[in-house]
């Protein structure tokens, strides 16, 4: 990919060979929602269709030996500049270019890769960048997945970590950075809003913390940003230098498949591209042309399904069986939270459409609330067109430690909903009757 600004170069042979899509139109920035209609794909080099075919091929025939040298010399490292064109379909394809195309222009991102999932993505992405002895410093609570990623599996390989709490301040950011910068710092991961807390991280605290902490080698923030991403909130503005996501959410939005991605500058992306090739977790063609048909109504489906979630949370915080709604819409009118609230206003542009329902009770009020549902389902993942509901700390999050849990706030009356596109009083009237069953 070009520079945001410019013509970008799109997938299929040589550079020389692709076609160009205008970024602009007599000097007015086209929209990212407009280009996800076509940005990326020249319907002449595909005998006409208006959309891109699904290549289902394993390998890709050069068109004469000096080409396939070329190539290799560029995936070796043996000429400057990196591969050109395609040659098997563990590196690249045209769907996945196209939809890689397509993600950075959301974000204004320089690059993006394409993952079979979001979990091979944050794989992919540790494995590329930390090394045996080295130190990730993150926040908490992750994704439970992510945390056992970290702390079991790159533990047993010497890799190291140091967290603090989502909602820290720079003074404890800063305690947390000197402590791990007596070892070797190689990557600060991040996740805002936390996952089912919804609670945000300063990524603006963090980003002055590492450079004031790191003078020189400074290590790169990353920070999955599905929760928000990419409508409400672009942490590469903020100071983050590498985004990641499932895909499966938001942006595939119709829980119908599973892929992940990661944005930023070329030369990371360069590194992490490296590592996918080497253990092939790109995602297949055919679920990055079912990505590529749901880029194209991400915004009405989020936009929906946020305007959703602010009707059902403003019913359900007065309702006398819920002790309090987790929702970033409500943090500036309550007590207690400036410091949420403040990061909010700095850092995102809307609440999203997933939240936190902390019910009076504990677990057994939780499940007959869950259980009594009838529009919304009982499932797992968030960001689809229907909504869900889920019990995190008996789920999602059962392998993390009863203590951590608690301190992390991950207790037996949080209900975690995510919002979809039904009609908003349809899904208060399914609320109601579930909070009757308690």
């Amino acid at each position: 990919m070009n520079d945001p600004e410019t013509e970008a170069d799109l997938t299929g042979g040589t550079p020389q060979e692709r076609a160009t899509t205008p970024r602009t139109i007599a000097g007015r920035k086209l929209k990212p929602s407009t280009m996800m209609m076509g940005h990326g794909y020249d319907p002449a080099l595909s005998e006409g269709s208006l959309k891109p075919p699904i290549f289902l091929t394993s390998t890709f025939v050069f068109p004469n030996a000096a080409a396939g040298k070329r190539h290799f010399e560029g995936v070796t490292g043996k000429r400057p500049g990196g591969a050109e064109g395609l040659v098997y379909s563990r590196f690249n394809g045209p769907n996945q270019e196209i939809l890689e195309d397509r993600l950075g222009i959301w974000e204004g991102a320089e690059d993006a890769l394409a993952f079979s999932s979001g979990m091979s993505a944050i794989a992919t992405l540790f494995l590329a960048l930390v090394k045996p002895g080295d130190t990730i410093v993150h926040s908490g609570p992750l994704y439970a997945a992510t945390e056992t990623l970290i702390g079991r599996v790159l533990g047993k390989f010497g890799v190291k970590w140091l967290d603090f709490p989502a909602g820290a301040t720079r003074a404890e950011i800063d305690a947390v950075m000197r402590e791990a910068a007596t070892g070797n710092v190689a990557l600060i991961y991040l996740e805002s809003p936390a996952n089912p807390t919804n609670a945000l991280v300063d990524v603006e605290a963090v980003a002055a913390s590492r450079d004031a902490t790191f003078t020189d080698d400074k290590p790169p923030i990353a920070i999955d940003n599905t929760f928000l991403g990419p409508l409400w909130h672009r942490p590469l503005e903020h100071g983050a230098n590498i985004v990641v996501y499932s895909l499966t959410k938001y942006a595939g939005g119709h829980s119908d498949l599973v892929a992940g991605g990661v944005l930023g500058s070329k030369a990371h992306i360069n590194v992490i591209r490296s590592m996918r090739n080497t253990i092939g977790t790109i995602t297949d063609p055919h679920t990055a042309w079912m990505l590529l048909r749901s880029l194209e109504t991400l915004e009405l489906r989020m936009t929906r399904a946020g305007e959703n979630a602010l009707k059902v949370c403003t019913w359900l915080r007065d309702h006398p069986k819920v002790e309090r709604v987790g929702y970033l819409g409500f943090l500036a009118d309550e007590p207690g939270m400036e410091r949420q609230a403040d990061i909010y206003r700095r850092h995102c542009v809307g609440a999203g459409s997933t939240f936190s329902l902390f019910l009076n009770g504990g677990e057994a009020e939780s499940f007959a609330f869950l259980d009594a549902l009838t529009i919304a389902k009982l499932a797992v993942s968030l960001g689809g067109t229907e909504t869900l509901a889920s019990h995190p700390a008996s789920m999602t999050h059962l392998s993390v430690p009863d203590a951590r849990k608690q301190a992390l706030g991950i207790t037996d009356n949080l209900v975690r909903i995510s919002i979809g596109v039904e009609d908003a009083d349809d899904l208060i009237a399914d609320f109601e009757q579930a909070l009757a069953a308690i």
